[in-house]
């Protein structure tokens, strides 16, 4: 039972994160769109304060190996673009299957791997995975929106530089 509910939150999950992409998509980035999801899922640590939580190095490594490896898919499909003389995030429709992608990856990865490891460790093994999929990806978005940023001031510059007006010559 609890299988089939974590999965269905799992799922749910996933389908919100798409949206919330797609209606972010519609506002400018900001900074602090992109620097603030890592640092509030950073508090996730404090669960390896509790001592059934705690993994070994060797599952740290792997699960940081596979969250890195899944950021490349996320870092390949989030762009930035400038309209309106704003930075948006380009939509794309690789991002859902994506998503999709990685989310039946994740379930049959749980469904293989829970009868191997405890589900206590096998969860702080995909939290550490998943921290390891976003700080890639959002530091690849936060250098993609500092150049897009620095190219807007240039721009902005170079157009605002009043020019001497013609002298007039009369005969």
């Amino acid at each position: 039972m609890t299988t089939y509910l974590a999965t269905g939150v799992a799922i749910f999950m996933a389908f919100m994160a798409f949206f919330i992409r797609m209606k972010a998509a519609k506002k400018p980035a900001t900074i602090k769109k992109i620097v603030l999801p890592p640092m509030f899922m950073s508090t996730g640590f404090l669960m390896f304060l509790y001592e059934p939580a705690q993994i070994s190095f060797l599952q740290v490594i792997e699960a940081l190996a596979v969250g890195l490896f899944f950021s490349l898919f996320l870092v390949r499909t989030s762009k930035f673009e400038i309209k309106e003389e704003k930075i948006y995030l380009k939509k794309t429709k690789a991002f859902l299957f994506i998503l999709i992608g990685l989310l039946l990856v994740r379930l049959v990865l749980k469904h293989i791997l829970g009868f191997y490891i405890d589900p206590i460790h096998l969860s702080s093994m995909f939290f550490i995975l998943a921290y390891g999929m976003i700080i890639p990806w959002r530091i690849s978005m936060y250098i993609g929106y500092k150049k897009l940023e620095k190219e807007l001031k240039t721009t902005n510059q170079s157009s605002q530089i009043p020019t001497e007006p013609e002298p007039i010559i009369t005969n």
